[in-house]
């Protein structure tokens, strides 16, 4: 088709599906994006126009919004991949909104490019794109949408980064734009790319029953359309058609084979009317013609869905015993769950008007930016984001029967947060149907809450572990922060009144030996540790005395050498990353570098950390496994630990000179101290040694048990 078809076609559309729309805006965008692209090809060597246009094509007939978001279709990709085509050109030719919503798609392609999709900036640059023009979102999932369809000429690694971002940002996002019909495509385009075999096989196994499935949902109908005829409605009724994914995600969370997931029958009754009531009546009358499945009914007509989604949602025991799940909803319910927040936007000859209810769309996104402004909680952003991405929400009432949602798995203190910041922050215990309940209690669908709270009661950092709202996890953080900066300044205060009584002047060297010797990250967790006591100032400023090259073996406490030992080990790591909370080592078994260890997260004392073959951590991880982690010493080339060792054996001439050449020989290992005590005809001795991992450890060990007249080598421990 020529060009001049292809736009012909295009504002036909227009006029069909937005009457009144300015054909001469999208006419020019048309023109303006066919020279900017027309040296461009896309990677399956097409003309490169031919993606704009269907973005711009999908944004007519799939998310009919108005005439401003088509032309950002057609203009989406200009700015981008052309240095000669700028914002303020776009801005001159066709306005501020178009160079808006084209700037921020513009920028939100640049930094996924850029950067792996789970940072948290790019979120936070996603999210504030969409708070300047709700449009830029709505043309992005278009864009998206095309990609994901014409995936297949893309390599390998660019098509699973893509079919990721799409699974994880856009098909949540979709979902919360209420963009049903949009959701779902992604989701299924993305399962095929990231696994195929699942995906090919439910795919055939829904082809093998389809016409077995239609069949039945028609029987199941017929005896429906008779009574509804007979009371005079007007309706649909069809079958639903059931989306790969959500199939093989519910295969996945029931653990079931694909033939035992519930609802593969599905039927969707839509009514004419501008009644709600209808529907309920609707309910009561198949009700009478089906057994209804207990458990199964939802009713987010009277309480919708975050998104505004609306519909009766029951199941029913159909001819053979069958289940159907049935969805009840009037035409406009319908074209909200389709359409999502373009159904609240009404477009007639050039004339844009919205509801209400299409500000809510935007409302989230503005809470979770505000609610993660500072630096220190920009990074719970992403974590902010999914958790009011939620489709599975639960009801709980007030004591005045006041309806509140929150997502699965909530808690008191996540309905405290819900009512008011002050309530949740003084939250001490909750009632719950009357009943006196923990903080971590589960609240179940339909549950009475009432909580209780004290003046005396602060948010404590456990909350985090359990609480499930970003409102609820974002001011316990705050509080906390706020906490931190408290403690810091009180920490401040001490270190330099201390330093003025003193009369001490420090550099950055004396600085940074102090905060080395004290195992300490920076300065902020050198006031911290002051200001809540753990350190004393004191200790902090007295210098280290001189240690004694001769280390007698009587002498050599444990402790002392554990404490030098493990500052030679380096910072400890957690999967891949500095430790960044309170570290403490257990006293039951010493843990110092070379011994495989293993952290317990303890309730307000940080992690402590075990030798793995610990005992006690072994009792402790088979009832709170959780709580175990996993943890080591860092892997650093070129570094050395310190490591104690006890020798015992017979009182020979020339032993001390045997042992020392014995561990400088191999591999020129570097002493630290070395002693031996003498009683009768025997020897006790403490080497401290330098090594550089466990096996360079037992080779050396090997060698000195070979020395003549040496009874045992052993690791140095605590004398019990």
């Amino acid at each position: 088709m020529s060009d001049d078809g292809r736009l012909d076609e295009l504002l036909k559309l227009c006029e069909e599906k937005l009457p009144g729309s300015d054909l001469k805006l999208i006419k020019k965008a048309y023109e303006f994006a066919a020279i900017a692209h027309q040296n461009d090809r896309r990677a399956s060597n097409e003309p490169y126009f031919s993606h704009p246009l269907a973005v711009a094509r999908i944004l007519i007939e799939e998310i009919p919004f108005d005439d401003v978001s088509i032309a950002c279709g057609l203009l989406h990709d200009v700015v981008e991949d052309n240095e000669e085509y700028t914002t303020d050109l776009i801005r001159r030719n066709f306005g501020d909104d178009v160079a808006i919503i084209v700037d921020g798609l513009t920028k939100i392609k640049e930094l996924f490019k850029a950067a792996e999709i789970n940072q948290a900036e790019n979120y936070r640059k996603l999210l504030m794109s969409i708070m300047k023009d709700i449009r830029v979102i709505l043309v992005k999932f278009a864009d998206r949408l095309h990609n994901m369809r014409t995936l297949d000429f893309l390599q390998p690694d660019k098509r699973k980064r893509i079919a990721t971002e799409t699974l994880e940002i856009y098909a949540p996002l979709a979902h919360r734009f209420g963009l049903g019909k949009i959701k779902w495509e992604l989701e299924d385009l993305a399962f095929k790319e990231l696994n195929k075999n699942a995906y090919d096989e439910i795919k055939k196994k829904l082809n093998i029953k389809r016409n077995d499935r239609n069949d039945y949902i028609d029987r199941f109908a017929e005896p429906i359309k008779k009574v509804l005829d007979e009371n005079n409605f007007k309706y649909e009724i069809n079958g639903r058609p059931k989306h790969l994914y959500s199939i093989y995600r519910k295969m996945i969370k029931q653990n079931k084979p694909f033939e035992e997931i519930f609802d593969l029958f599905a039927t969707r009754i839509i009514i004419d009317t501008d009644n709600f009531y209808d529907c309920y009546t609707v309910f009561g009358i198949i009700n009478t013609l089906y057994i209804p499945v207990p458990d199964r009914f939802k009713d987010y007509i009277a309480i919708p869905k975050v998104n505004n989604y609306q519909s009766i949602h029951t199941a029913l025991i159909g001819p053979e015993g069958r289940v159907v799940e049935v969805q009840i909803r009037t035409k406009k319910m319908d074209e909200v769950a389709e359409r999502g927040v373009a159904a609240h936007w009404k477009y007639k000859e050039g004339n844009v008007t919205k509801d209400r209810n299409t500000d809510d769309y935007v409302q989230w996104i503005r809470e979770i930016v505000e609610s993660s402004g500072s630096d220190d909680l920009k990074k719970n952003i992403i974590e902010n984001f999914k958790l009011n991405l939620y489709e599975n929400e639960i009801y709980v009432m007030t004591p005045k029967g006041d309806l509140k949602r929150l997502p699965l798995k909530s808690t008191p203190v996540d309905f405290a947060f819900a009512i008011h910041s002050n309530i949740g922050h003084h939250c001490i215990g909750a009632k719950v149907n009357k009943k006196i309940v923990p903080l971590d209690f589960v609240l179940n669908r339909g549950d009475q809450v009432e909580i209780i709270t004290s003046k005396n009661q602060h948010p404590n950092k456990n909350w985090l572990k359990f609480v499930q709202t970003q409102k609820a996890k974002s001011d316990i953080r705050k509080w906390l922060n706020k906490e931190e900066d408290i403690l810091i300044e009180k920490g401040k205060e001490i270190w330099e009144k201390r330093l003025k009584k003193l009369k001490i002047s420090l550099g950055e060297n004396d600085v940074a030996k102090i905060l080395q010797r004290n195992k300490l990250h920076h300065m902020r967790h050198l006031y911290q540790m002051l200001g809540q006591g753990t350190l004393n100032i004191e200790t902090v400023l007295e210098e280290p005395k001189p240690k004694d090259h001769k280390m007698n073996a009587p002498n050599l406490e444990f402790e002392d050498f554990a404490r030098y030992a493990r500052g030679t080990g380096g910072e400890l790591v957690v999967d891949g990353e500095d430790i960044k909370l309170m570290l403490s080592y257990s006293k039951c078994c010493n843990p110092i570098p070379g011994d495989d260890v293993a952290g317990y997260i303890t309730t307000g004392e940080g992690i402590r950390i075990h030798r793995k073959n610990c005992r006690n951590l072994l009792d402790k991880a088979k009832v709170e496994p959780e709580k175990v982690i996993s943890i080591r010493w860092p892997d650093v080339e070129n570094t050395s630990f310190i490591v104690g060792l006890v020798i015992r054996g017979d009182d020979t001439a020339g032993m001390l000179k045997d042992i020392a050449n014995t561990i400088v020989g191999y591999k020129n290992t570097s002493i630290k101290s070395i002693s031996l005590d003498t009683s009768d005809s025997f020897f006790e001795g403490t080497v401290t040694l330098y090594v550089q991992n466990l096996e360079h450890l037992s080779r050396i060990i090997e060698k000195l048990k070979k020395i003549k007249g040496v009874y045992s080598v052993t690791r140095l421990a605590e004398t019990k």
